[in-house]
């Protein structure tokens, strides 16, 4: 099994705020929005280099979401920045009506989603933000793994014309995509190559599904580990070529099980090539209070969760 050293521990709204400010030296299109978080988004940095190209709107984000459909038309490339929560379920309709039908070239930056915002509770710890941004018609979804991957993706998604979603998150995690590695919209990064079980995993889900693969390795089984850092559009045929190889899946996301990944994957193999399949996801639930290692233990959303998913499938396949 192929190792991935750790490089380092950072957050990945680093590698969003890093990106950005590259971006910014290279790219005079690229604007900025903020909704009273600039210091929390880490765009601090972009402001101070490009005071005429920020924009902070306070704490309206369906305002901020109109105006950068409004500076699409003028040529610029917008980049808005407040938590994955504001970014989503506050301002949907602004961004169906003003930003995805209008296919505007529009880069909606989400931080701090899902479990890992930890103490800020459930009110702010969005598990839907997936679902509801893939089913738009014509917007890009993407879930970046580590702070690497986070910054090559910010600095992709501004040649991308039209509507994106960029997912990062608050927590430091392991640095192990290396700084040279492209970043490809919509194609799917093999880790590790296996024949008894694919485990497809995206964001902070990928380094516990490469611990997990180490655990199952010990056991004799060959894992193939799959970094989805792409949602929308989905690499169907990276799917289909490792289910027919290993002829079991696991999905692994930090997002509720219904509307995620693993509901995308089922969509392809269901109609392609029938597979079993596991998912290690939120089930049906809402989350709580408390430092981001505990919800992601009582959530499920561990290696160990990940490990126990691999062995049910496996069984399956062998019944």
């Amino acid at each position: 099994m192929k190792e991935y050293p750790v490089l380092g521990n950072k957050d990945t709204r680093s590698g969003f705020g890093d990106g950005l400010t590259e971006l910014g030296r290279t790219n005079k299109d690229v604007v900025a929005l903020c909704a009273d978080l600039t210091g929390s988004l880490k765009m601090n940095q972009f402001e101070d280099e490009n005071p005429e190209r920020f924009f902070q709107v306070g704490i309206a984000e369906a305002n901020m979401m109109c105006i950068a459909a409004g500076m699409t038309i003028g040529g610029k490339i917008p980049f808005t920045g407040t938590f994955a929560n504001f970014s989503t379920s506050r301002v949907y309709d602004q961004i169906r009506q003003s930003i995805a039908y209008s296919d505007k070239n529009v880069k909606i930056c989400a931080s701090h989603a899902g479990l890992t915002l930890g103490e800020d509770g459930a009110t702010h710890q969005v598990l839907e933000d997936l679902g509801m941004m893939k089913m738009l018609p014509g917007m890009t979804v993407i879930n970046p793994c580590d702070y690497n991957q986070t910054k090559a993706a910010t600095i992709a998604i501004a040649k991308h014309i039209g509507p994106v979603y960029l997912r990062f998150g608050r927590p430091k995690v392991p640095i192990f995509i290396p700084e040279d590695q492209p970043f490809e919209i919509g194609k799917a990064l093999h880790l590790t190559e296996g024949k008894d079980v694919s485990i497809f995993a995206t964001g902070h889900l990928v380094w516990k599904s490469l611990e997990a693969a180490k655990v199952l390795e010990a056991e004799g089984i060959s894992v193939e580990v799959i970094n989805i850092h792409t949602i929308k559009p989905l690499d169907a045929q990276a799917i289909i070529e490792s289910a027919k190889k290993t002829g079991a899946v696991v999905s692994a996301e930090e997002h509720q099980k219904a509307g995620g990944l693993g509901e995308s994957i089922a969509q392809v193999l269901a109609t392609n090539l029938p597979t079993p399949m596991e998912f290690v996801a939120v089930n049906d639930s809402f989350g709580e209070s408390a430092t981001p290692d505990q919800l992601m233990t009582k959530y499920g959303l561990d290696s160990i969760n990940i490990v126990e998913a691999a062995r049910k499938v496996i069984a399956k396949k062998i019944k």
